[in-house]
């Protein structure tokens, strides 16, 4: 009896973004700082007596929360990488964790909304001085993790062969139009998330010099109601995107259609054709083909070979018999 070896043949299932690592001591950088400044808004607000500083500690919390959300998904996707409980890796578990905080951004604009709503009706006394130092320290705060937290894969993410792909009917600029199959929905959530609480520190600061200089109370809630209708639409696009990664959608119906066309020549024809993202910079490819003279799967994804991107390749191949009529 022959035994035979199945190295070689074998898929990986290792979809993990090229930036996992980096995004991960990043993402705990990030907690770190963001739970300080958590906790010196709420000390602070309380001892100057601010509301408005002790309110927007707690509010702080709940972005912590999401951004430790954010860093035990790139911990708990790379432990797990390699489990083969997870029929295609773990590499949508950054979409998951975006979805989660998005629903959690959802959840923040709405408190912002109501709680601004409550103080245009009924205003607070403010401790203009020591609220405005804080409230700079926190943007100073914000716009640090918001630098650690940039997304540079637009840039970094291609490798050399990303500029060298098929010309399909005249359209050789696939890749151009790829590069949105890189993005980290975890890490782009975890940056909404500080740049939430950056957009709120510059409308607090704007409102609060407006009501010590001007006397202008009703601008601290009103600038609050304007972070809140920013905020829900920054969750809504994050919802959108990381949603249809969760739901298999297909990320890209001109490389589907370049697909398609790539592997139809001659006889052969795409009777059946799956694409869909698998973590951050994969694509799985699912395809069947029918034709009159059919040849081997390999060579069918050797017609895939210059499609940056396509992590995971399946082919399956069926003989199309034409009976004679008289």
């Amino acid at each position: 009896m022959h035994t035979h070896t199945l190295e070689g043949w074998q898929h990986s299932h290792v979809f993990l973004g090229r930036r996992h690592d980096e995004n991960e001591r990043r993402t705990w950088l990030v907690v770190v700082l963001t739970a300080v400044m958590m906790v010196a808004e709420i000390i602070g607000g309380t001892i100057f007596g601010s509301m408005a500083l002790v309110a927007d500690g707690w509010h702080m919390s709940t972005h912590a929360g999401a951004l430790a959300i954010a860093a035990l998904a790139y911990r708990f996707a790379r432990r797990h990488a390699q489990d083969e409980r997870f029929g295609f890796g773990t590499g949508k578990l950054g979409e998951l964790a975006g979805y989660s905080s998005a629903i959690i951004l959802a959840m923040i604009a709405l408190l912002i909304g109501y709680e601004s709503g409550v103080r245009l009706l009924n205003p607070v006394s403010i401790s203009f001085d020591q609220a405005i130092a804080i409230a700079v320290v926190g943007l100073a705060v914000n716009l640090a993790s918001a630098w650690l937290l940039r997304d540079h894969h637009e840039h970094g993410e291609h490798s050399d062969d990303d500029h060298s792909h098929h010309d399909l009917d005249g359209q050789d600029d696939h890749h151009r139009h790829s590069h949105h199959h890189h993005h980290d929905h975890n890490l782009r959530a975890a940056y909404l998330h500080v740049l939430a609480d950056a957009l709120t520190s510059v409308l607090a600061i704007t409102a609060l010099l407006a009501g010590r200089l001007y006397g202008w109370v009703w601008m601290d809630p009103a600038m609050g109601i304007v972070g809140a209708l920013v905020i829900a639409h920054w969750s809504l696009g994050l919802l959108r995107s990381s949603g249809a990664v969760l739901l298999d959608t297909v990320p890209d119906t001109r490389l589907a259609a370049q697909l398609k066309r790539s592997l139809e020549q001659g006889t052969d024809r795409v009777a059946d054709l799956h694409v869909w993202r698998l973590g951050p910079g994969h694509l799985g490819v699912v395809a069947s083909i029918v034709s009159d003279v059919p040849q081997a799967p390999d060579a069918y994804k050797a017609r895939l070979a210059g499609f940056a991107g396509l992590s995971h390749v399946t082919v399956e191949v069926h003989a199309c018999r034409h009976e004679a009529t008289a």
